[in-house]
């Protein structure tokens, strides 16, 4: 750090902050120092290299403000397509059409490549039916143990054969009644996109889908 005789830049600093009254006494000096301008080799006054500094500040806060749109704008459409799903659901009074119904929507509102259900002990849904197929216990022991829905790369799980497709990435997402510790079904939602489902990706919106599923489906439960 320069100093003059034991003055630093640091003091300098530190005594114009705290003498603001200084540039109105002297206010020929906002127009006789000279400073670089940071977009190229000229000399700029103090004056324009603070208007050059506030212009700056300005188109930033500009980039937030349109990135700040955009995400508002992202968050309507995927209310108005959650909407339209749930929407759906409510309406199916066939319960035995709600897993096909379910995952359908899903598929063609999310634009999901690949979408299976498992439903186990439903009351009312035919062995042929979508969602119906057994599963094993193994199987109904790990959907249990899933606090929270699971993304990321398919690592040989037994439900990724439900799809036709083997997923680079997939979702597993358990559908429990109400508080119940344990889960009746599992969704599956896949991709060949390795980076749809990611690891580090938040499950918030994954939860409230098995919520929503779970609240439809449980018309198949017993009583």
């Amino acid at each position: 750090m320069s100093s003059i005789q034991g003055i630093t830049e640091d003091d300098i600093a530190n005594y114009l902050l705290q003498t603001p009254g200084f540039f109105e006494r002297h206010a020929e000096l906002l127009g006789q120092v000279q400073l670089r301008s940071p977009h190229g080799t000229r000399a700029v006054s103090l004056q324009e290299r603070q208007m050059e500094m506030l212009r700056e500040k300005i188109r930033g806060l500009e980039l937030r403000l349109i990135e700040m749109i955009r995400h508002g704008q992202e968050n309507v459409a995927i209310a108005d397509r959650l909407h339209r799903w749930t929407r759906e659901l409510m309406l199916t009074r066939d319960p035995q059409a709600l897993p096909g119904v379910l995952v359908q929507g899903l598929q063609r509102e999310f634009l999901i490549p690949q979408a299976a259900i498992r439903v186990w002990g439903p009351a009312e849904l035919p062995a042929e039916a979508d969602g119906a197929q057994p599963v094993t216990e193994e199987l109904r022991s790990f959907t249990t143990g899933l606090s929270l829905p699971y993304c990321g790369p398919n690592a040989g799980f037994d439900a990724a054969a439900w799809l036709s497709d083997a997923p680079a990435s997939l979702a597993l997402v358990p559908l429990r009644h109400g508080t119940a510790s344990a889960a009746f079904g599992l969704l599956v939602l896949g991709s060949p996109d390795p980076t749809r489902f990611r690891a580090d990706m938040g499950t918030e919106f994954l939860m409230r889908i098995g919520e929503l599923a779970s609240a439809g489906l449980v018309r198949l439960l017993p009583q």
